[in-house]
C-alpha cells in the first residue's frame, strides 16, 4: 500500500491505523495546579495561552542537543513553560523548581481545547486507533477519568481495574492505550509502537500514523518503527520541519484524511 504522506503534507486517506500521543495531543498540564503559582507572580494566562506554553516548552526541549535527564524533565519543561506564560526570565527556574518539588495528582489530566471534537472526527473515520504515551503509569486511568478515551474493560479512575458499575465510560473507544511506565519501553524506542500495533492487529508500515508533539520522542520514534509521523505543531515551532507533515489540531487531521467526494 502506498504511503499516505508525501513530503510535508498528508495527501491521501490511505491510512490503516492512527496512534496518538497523550500529552500535547489529548491532554495538557492541569491548569488548577499551575494557575495559583502563576497568579502569585502576577501572570494570569487563559487556557489557550497555557496550551501555547506547552508547545513552546516541548519545542525548547527538541532544540536541546541531548535528551533531558529523567529526574529533571518536569523541572526543565516547566522552566520553558513558565517563560512562555510570561513569567520573568530571572524567576522561571526557581518557580519551576518549587512547582516540581510538589507534584500533584492528575498532573496531566486536562482535555485540550477542541480535543474532543477532533478526536470524535477521527473516530468517525472508522480506523483502528490507540494511544502511545511516555508517562508514569497513570495515563490510561487519567484519560478515562476525564472522559477523553478508554479501552473497554481497561483501568478505572482509581487505576486498579475496570469501572465495573455497569455505566458506559465517556469518551472515544480505543483499541489500546499504552503507558511507557507500564510496558517498560518508552518512545523513541520502536518497541512501544510494535506493542501497540500488535494489540490493534495492524502491521507496522508507512500507512500507520503516529501523531505527537515532540521531534525527539514522537517523530523520531515513529520513523524508527517504520511508521509515518505527524507532528502536532499548532504554532509552527518545529525546529526541523522538513520530511514530515504537521497539523494544528486533530480536527485538521481528520479533515485531511476524510475521503473526497467524487
Amino acid at each position: 500500500m502506498a504511503s499516505p504522506v508525501s513530503g510535508n503534507s498528508i495527501e491521501a486517506p490511505k491510512v490503516s491505523a492512527i496512534l496518538l500521543d497523550a500529552g500535547g495531543v489529548l491532554v495538557f498540564p492541569e491548569p488548577a495546579n499551575l494557575l495559583p503559582p502563576l497568579r502569585e507572580v502576577g501572570v494570569d494566562p487563559d487556557l489557550a495561552a497555557l496550551e501555547r506554553a506547552h508547545y513552546h516548552a516541548m519545542a525548547a526541549q527538541d532544540r536541546q542537543p541531548a535528551p533531558p535527564v529523567q529526574n529533571t524533565w518536569w523541572r526543565d519543561y516547566l522552566t520553558s513553560y513558565l517563560a512562555a506564560c510570561g513569567v520573568a526570565e530571572a524567576s522561571c527556574e526557581q518557580l519551576a523548581t518549587e512547582i516540581a518539588q510538589h507534584p500533584r495528582r492528575y498532573g496531566w489530566a486536562h482535555a485540550g481545547l477542541g480535543v474532543m471534537d477532533g478526536l470524535r472526527a477521527l473516530a468517525g473515520l472508522g480506523l483502528p486507533m490507540g494511544v502511545v504515551s511516555n508517562s508514569n503509569g497513570t495515563v490510561e486511568a487519567d484519560l478515562r477519568r476525564v472522559g477523553v478515551c478508554f479501552v473497554p474493560d481497561g483501568v478505572g479512575p482509581d487505576g486498579v481495574g475496570s469501572i465495573g458499575d455497569g455505566q458506559a465510560p465517556e469518551g472515544v473507544k480505543m483499541g489500546v492505550i499504552l503507558d511507557s511506565a507500564v510496558v517498560g519501553v518508552a518512545k523513541p524506542d520502536p518497541g512501544i509502537f510494535r506493542i501497540a500495533l500488535d494489540a490493534l492487529n495492524v502491521p507496522a508500515d508507512g500507512t500507520v500514523l503516529h501523531v505527537g508533539d515532540s521531534l525527539r520522542y514522537d517523530v523520531a520514534g515513529a520513523l524508527a518503527a517504520g511508521l509515518q509521523p505527524v507532528h502536532m505543531d499548532p504554532y509552527g515551532l518545529c525546529s526541523a520541519p522538513e520530511g514530515h507533515p504537521h497539523v494544528t489540531s486533530l480536527a485538521e487531521l481528520a479533515e485531511s484524511l476524510r475521503p473526497n467526494p467524487r
